[in-house]
């Protein structure tokens, strides 16, 4: 079947989104569209292992076996979503990695709202959402000194194609942008304001204003939730804010416990 067959999904040209978005002085070194691939997540790791240099891009058309957190699946239709990884080597800490993830729903969150008008919020640690309902994931996993931050938003997607009944798409929420070309560009521009900020302030969140425009947009901080931990074990409390490593404070009982993403299976909100 032609790339083309579906109009109402037109494919994304590599070409005009390196126009774009590489040039001297810019973040991005090269934009690689493929028409399908098992995992952009794992096609970047692979590259970074064979010494890719920091900014590559790859976007699929269609993700056929990706991920997310904690090895959920994450799947559209073809040219519905925008399915995308980056490459990134920040000269820090390791410590100040876990920032990275909650960058990067920033940065996405703050492009979405201007350019489809909608009211994004960010659900601790990982997903965008639109209400209650999930719109997109991000996933930023470690490799070879590299991290690798992948993305898969939900664009053109219809109501009887969401995987899940807690899932949105931009053209379920009648966005006033379902253009995926102008939004993965925003994206990425938005990214790149946000990493570069955060990297000149050698990481410390609150320096470049990280951690202010996250809690700005936060669905978590501040709601009651029930946070499901590995072995079945619950904690119920409210979300009380993000400590400077990007970690999620939950108060129950006057005590206040820090959790990583790595220690949750879900958080979710009990009110």
């Amino acid at each position: 079947m032609s790339r083309y067959s579906d109009l109402d999904r037109p494919p994304l040209s590599e070409a005009a989104l390196n126009r774009a978005l590489v040039r001297p002085g810019s973040l991005w070194t090269g934009i690689t569209v493929v028409d399908s691939t098992g995992s952009t997540n794992a096609d970047l790791a692979a590259a970074a292992h064979g010494g890719a240099e920091e900014g590559a891009v790859l976007v699929a058309e269609e993700q056929l076996a990706g991920r997310g957190r904690l090895g959920r699946t994450w799947t559209v239709p073809a040219r519905a979503g925008l399915t995308f990884s980056v490459l990134l080597r920040p000269s820090l800490p390791a410590t100040a990695f876990g920032w990275l993830t909650l960058l990067f729903g920033v940065a996405a969150a703050s492009a979405v709202r201007r350019l489809a008008e909608v009211d994004v919020r960010l659900k601790w640690p990982n997903d965008l959402l639109i209400g209650e309902r999930k719109l997109a994931g991000v996933l930023a996993e470690r490799s070879e000194g590299a991290v690798v931050v992948g993305m898969g938003l939900n664009v053109l997607v219809k109501q009887e194609e969401l995987p899940v009944a807690a899932a949105t798409s931009l053209a379920v929420e009648k966005a006033a942008c379902l253009d995926r070309d102008p939004l993965l560009r925003a994206v990425l521009r938005e990214v790149e304001v946000h990493y570069r900020e955060w990297a000149e302030a050698a990481g410390d969140a609150d320096a470049c204003g990280l951690r202010a425009a996250y809690l700005a947009v936060s669905a978590t901080v501040g709601r009651e939730v029930r946070v499901e931990l590995p072995g079945g074990a619950a904690l119920t409390g409210r979300a009380t804010g993000i400590d400077a490593a990007g970690h999620l404070q939950v108060t129950a009982g006057g005590v206040t416990s820090t959790l990583s993403a790595g220690d949750v299976v879900h958080v979710r909100p009990t009110a």
